[in-house]
């Protein structure tokens, strides 16, 4: 079967990384967290005091950085500059900061190029909020994951949780919401569902249940290519 390629898009909190990782598993394909790439950089910015304000010093912090994505039982690590940072980027302060830099044009040109040519000769799947518009526009199945803004919010307060951060859940609506607004309205690859995605609502589905449409879809794909 000839490698194959599914982009899996939408707002924050809307199950993407979760859905795409167990998809990953049943088809024994390389999974991408394209959003670890950017949490990278935003890691170097903070260890480095880069201004966020000064897209210069970013971009020159960018071209002096190797990124590297290596994979292990299809589980990724992120390497920066010879250094496994996976766990240090999962903290709120990465997160946020690769939000603000996620909107620098070259910044996503650069990483959106770094991303093509890992999935280039193999079978993936990426999640992001640009693969199916930007990063992968031929891929072959599209799918945009979507929530309800009380449910994403919920999720996310209950993943904070689990990291022993306790935060007020309306606080945490806020950030969702700020969080779109940002992804939604930059100027460049913007958070969009493509054309020919489809659209899955997971507001009070189970990821079982999720999982079980997409691969439904992925095989009704195959079997008629």
């Amino acid at each position: 079967m000839k490698p194959i390629k599914i982009a899996i898009d939408g707002p924050a909190g809307a199950g993407k990384s979760t859905i795409a990782k167990q998809i990953a598993d049943k088809l024994d394909i390389i999974y991408l967290d394209t959003g670890a790439m950017y949490r990278a950089i935003a890691l170097k910015c903070l260890q480095n005091n880069i201004d966020l304000e000064d897209t210069e010093a970013i971009l020159r912090l960018l071209n002096n950085t190797q990124i590297d994505v290596e994979f292990q039982n299809n589980i990724q690590s992120v390497i920066l500059d010879g250094i496994d940072i996976s766990d240090e980027i999962r903290t709120t302060e990465v997160s946020n900061i690769a939000s603000y830099i996620a909107k620098i044009p070259d910044v996503r040109k650069k990483l959106a190029s770094m991303q093509r040519k890992i999935g280039r000769d193999k079978s993936i799947i990426m999640d992001g909020r640009d693969i199916g518009t930007y990063v992968l526009p031929n891929a072959d199945i599209k799918i945009f994951l979507t929530a309800s803004l009380e449910e994403r919010a919920k999720r996310r307060w209950l993943e904070y949780r689990s990291k022993g951060e306790c935060k007020d859940l309306d606080f945490v609506k806020r950030e969702i919401e700020q969080r779109d607004r940002s992804d939604s309205t930059r100027k460049f690859a913007p958070l969009k569902k493509a054309d020919d995605a489809i659209v899955i609502d997971t507001t009070d589905k189970s990821i079982e249940q999720v999982v079980d449409t997409i691969m439904q879809i992925i095989n009704s794909r195959i079997s008629t290519s």
